[in-house]
């Protein structure tokens, strides 16, 4: 699989979420993440304002979806989306619906381990569940929460290997990792790279990053999308 580089537009404000995600476009990122700031902010139309902006671009919704999932997949799908975010500690019958749902309605679906106690099992869970894709996800709270303990903040890349190798479908790792950590996922198997606090948005005030973030996320895709085709199996393998 080709590597894809996705920003996570963790923004509160629909125009600041248009003009990062334009000029994210032209330094080449491929998809566009209606982040769960902006979602909650904004709802479905946040998510219609990228579908009208950028037609034929990939939108994934990071609903984080926890119930009542083929309702909320079907209304983020109508909107235009083309990726839905389920949790995988939700109960698994909001599991199968979401995926009914995006199969009736042509969008994918991507499992979040977050929270899971053995998050390997966790992604497993969301691969046989008929999940497309794994993101492997440390929490935010769960990070400053164990740092401002004194201990050392986990990363996913603590168990990215054993995740990629667990499942057949493509994983990307989120969570706290510093930009040079970020590029390099697609050397652990996993081709989905995303982009989002703190690399490219403030984390803490959900704003857009200073600085020269148009030149930084084209060198990332240039690196990104230079690694040639990431080896993912397929459900048939």
């Amino acid at each position: 699989m080709r590597p894809v580089v996705q920003i996570s537009l963790d923004l509160t404000d629909i125009n600041e979420a248009l003009t990062t995600a334009t000029m994210a476009r032209r330094a080449g990122v491929d998809w566009l993440e209606a982040g769960t700031p902006l979602i909650l902010a904004e709802g479905l139309h946040g998510v219609r304002a990228l579908r009208e902006r950028f037609p034929g671009v990939p939108i994934v919704a990071d609903l984080k979806t926890m119930d009542g999932g083929y309702l909320e997949a079907e209304m983020m799908a109508k909107a235009g989306a083309t990726h839905v975010v389920v949790m995988a500690r939700a109960h698994e019958e909001t599991l199968k619906c979401v995926v009914k749902a995006g199969r009736d309605y042509g969008v994918k679906v991507m499992g979040d381990n977050l929270g899971c106690p053995d998050m390997v099992a966790g992604a497993r869970l969301i691969e046989d569940l008929g999940c497309d894709f794994v993101i492997h996800h440390i929490g935010y709270d769960e990070r400053r929460g164990i740092a401002a303990a004194g201990r050392r903040m986990p990363s996913p890349l603590d168990q990215l290997r054993e995740v990629v190798k667990a499942v057949k479908v493509p994983v990307q790792a989120v969570g706290g990792l510093t930009l040079e950590q970020a590029v390099r996922t697609p050397e652990y198997g996993a081709p989905l790279v995303v982009i989002g606090a703190p690399l490219a948005v403030d984390a803490d005030a959900f704003r857009t990053a200073d600085g020269n973030l148009e030149g930084t996320l084209r060198l990332i895709c240039e690196k990104v999308h230079g690694y040639g085709d990431v080896a993912v199996r397929d459900r048939g393998q």
